[in-house]
């Protein structure tokens, strides 16, 4: 499994960035495709995820109706999309691989405390 992000920069309150994530070594649109974030020394925190094929999205209250996820799996790329960025956005963000798309039910719930143990090596989003 690799997944590799990019995107990560220094922007000012209120800004946008583009997150993207390119996955491969696995059969990416099988499964929901997450992203989680670190801020320094605080835990890791469930942000988004999107089912495999991009049918269904859910976002941790903190940026719902700010990011956006989305996916195109013929490319085997997730986007996030952050706007309207504030300084507590600042942290370093992992595309993580998520549950199979057979594992049902799948809630928001589930999906913020799954062990998303396949990750990134992260990009640094800088908010100030």
């Amino acid at each position: 499994v690799q997944l590799v992000e990019s995107g990560g920069d220094l922007v000012q309150p209120g800004g946008s960035l583009r997150l993207s994530c390119v996955a491969s070594g696995f059969s990416a649109n099988t499964y929901y495709i997450a992203w989680v974030r670190q801020a320094p020394g605080k835990e890791f925190e469930w942000v988004s995820s999107i089912k495999s094929g991009g049918s269904a999205t859910y976002y941790a209250d903190s940026v719902k109706g700010r990011f956006t996820i989305s996916r195109d799996n013929d490319k085997n790329t997730a986007y996030l999309q952050l706007n309207s960025l504030q300084t507590e956005d600042t942290a370093t963000y992992y595309c993580a691989k998520g549950p199979n798309d057979i594992v049902v039910p799948v809630t928001a719930e589930l999906l913020a405390r799954y062990p998303y143990e396949d990750r990134g090596q992260g990009t640094q989003v800088t908010v100030s």
